[in-house]
């Protein structure tokens, strides 16, 4: 990779960024986060009250790069079929033909999705994974760009469906939107008037030039003594006296796409032991399970990553 391509891709990256801080206000930290999980091609999961922003955050970013988006509702009855869509009989065609569900967009999201059952929630795993929806037994492809933002609510869990640890780790990252600041609130208040901030976001990017910049990331240079750095705060956190299970292979791997992205998007060919740290507790803390005991003491999977961080120390010199 080339100087000038870093630079190409840290100035559209903050444009992107820019843009979408017309509809999420001060939310420019977690903007970023949102774009390295599309751009390393992963999925986010988003753990926020009602009222955050989450489904103005899917629109604005669909239509800032003039891609498509759905709005999956997760409830109880909901069923595989209603998500990836389902085979009907053409009596005029005398044939099979397919019609893709709500998955099948550019930016899907998945809203609250504890809500549905265990077998809905699975109809995921494949396209999230391999990006292909298999009905029976014939692939289709979502195509690119393409990211799952899933919500789920931490309060009301009353008959809800905890995502399994294999599920949680499908995700590239987990974080939150959070409420706004004051200065921020007063802003959006003085704007009540305009009720679709998502609307109003114009194409700034084409979705070939996403998929051009998604590829521009494998490009960057890791050292092996980065790739160690991240070997030993997955292992940190499987050796953590209050971890019932720790970060798994998937999640270093994870970890490792993650800070190339994060690398080329400050404008450099080359991953620092910085981006490490700034990507470890959204990427590998959902990965985690904390021991019944120490989590009843008060002890968070946040907690047992930063104290990896803090027990390996980063590299200092390039590897050998």
């Amino acid at each position: 990779m080339t100087p000038d391509q870093a630079q190409w891709f840290a100035d559209a990256f903050g444009k992107l960024v820019v843009h979408l801080d017309q509809a999420i206000l001060g939310k420019q930290d977690r903007l970023r986060l949102v774009l390295t999980a599309m751009l390393s091609e992963g999925h986010i999961l988003l753990e926020d009250v009602p009222g955050t922003g989450k489904t103005v955050l899917a629109k604005a970013l669909a239509n800032t790069i003039e891609g498509t988006h759905s709005r999956i509702q997760f409830t109880p009855d909901l069923l595989p079929s209603d998500v990836t869509g389902v085979t009907i009989w053409d009596q005029a065609q005398g044939r099979f033909v397919f019609h893709p569900g709500p998955i099948f967009a550019s930016i899907v999201l998945a809203d609250e999705i504890n809500r549905a059952s265990p077998k809905t929630q699975s109809a995921l795993l494949e396209v999230m994974e391999e990006g292909v929806v298999t009905v029976d037994g014939e692939g289709h492809s979502v195509g690119k760009p393409f990211l799952v933002i899933a919500t789920q609510n931490p309060v009301e869990q009353s008959g809800t469906y905890t995502l399994p640890e294999a599920q949680l780790d499908r995700f590239l990252m987990k974080t939150s939107l959070g409420y706004p600041d004051h200065a921020t609130s007063v802003a959006l208040l003085m704007d009540s008037g305009n009720r679709a901030r998502a609307a109003k976001i114009t194409p700034i990017i084409a979705s070939d030039a996403i998929a051009t910049m998604a590829a521009l990331t494998s490009e960057v240079h890791a050292d092996e003594a980065i790739m160690d750095y991240v070997a030993k705060i997955a292992a940190a956190t499987r050796d953590d006296q209050d971890a019932a299970l720790g970060v798994s292979m998937r999640g270093a791997l994870a970890l490792a796409r993650a800070v190339r992205t994060w690398a080329i998007a400050a404008g450099r060919t080359f991953v620092i032991p910085d981006d490490v740290t700034d990507l470890a507790v959204p990427v590998l803390a959902h990965r985690i399970v904390v021991d019944s005991e120490a989590e009843f003491a008060g002890v968070t999977a946040v907690q047992i990553v930063e104290r990896a961080l803090a027990s390996v120390a980063p590299p200092a010199t390039r590897a050998a």
